[in-house]
């Protein structure tokens, strides 16, 4: 999957371009509205990011996790290297060391997203505080075409590349939860 992302200004005409794109096939999981303004979002009923991943959460997680892996490997090295683990401890006390390394360096990097802009959103903060709003759409290459189509009825809307998409399985995922929501009672 790709994600394509556009500029606006008019949440009505997003609101029109959610429309068309659902009826072409697009589903909801696919399409969000990055904005400042989330109150007109919400009245224009539109998909917007959930707040949690307009901060970089999720990346700097998985940089700290990165980080605890490597400090966690140090720490048993030395205690190895330092013959500590001859001991009639043993392996245990540097192990159960080892993993609470690995988790604090994971929290750590979780704290320090939490603190900054999603890193794929943060070249659309100046646009944002100009109070535009950006909608990304996630398509499959079969798509493309479709999209392409669906953008040309809208002159107004100012391309703005393309970057990585979510997993294509995470998209299904969440179709397939929301069709089982439908039909619960």
């Amino acid at each position: 999957m790709l994600r394509h992302y556009f500029i606006s200004e008019n949440l009505s005409e997003l609101k029109n371009l959610q429309s068309e794109l659902t009826e072409q096939g697009v589903t909801e999981p696919q399409i969000h509205v990055l904005s400042h303004d989330d109150a007109a979002i919400d009245e224009h009923n539109l998909p917007e990011v959930e707040s949690v991943l307009k901060k970089d959460v999720v990346h700097s997680t998985e940089i700290g996790a990165v980080i605890g892996v490597i400090a966690a490997a140090i720490t048993l090295f030395v205690a190895y290297y330092m013959g500590w683990t001859e001991s009639a401890a043993g392996w245990l006390p540097f192990v159960l060391l080892a993993i609470v390394v690995l988790g604090f360096c994971t929290w750590e990097g979780g704290f320090i997203g939490i603190q900054r802009n999603n890193i794929h959103f943060e070249r659309f903060q100046e646009v944002l505080r100009k109070g535009k709003h950006v909608l990304f759409v996630d398509i499959e290459q079969n798509q493309e075409q479709m999209l392409a189509k669906v953008i040309s009825h809208h002159p107004k809307l100012q391309l703005a590349g393309t970057g990585e998409s979510v997993p294509g399985w995470l998209v299904k995922g969440q179709n397939a939860y929301q069709s089982f929501m439908k039909t619960m009672p």
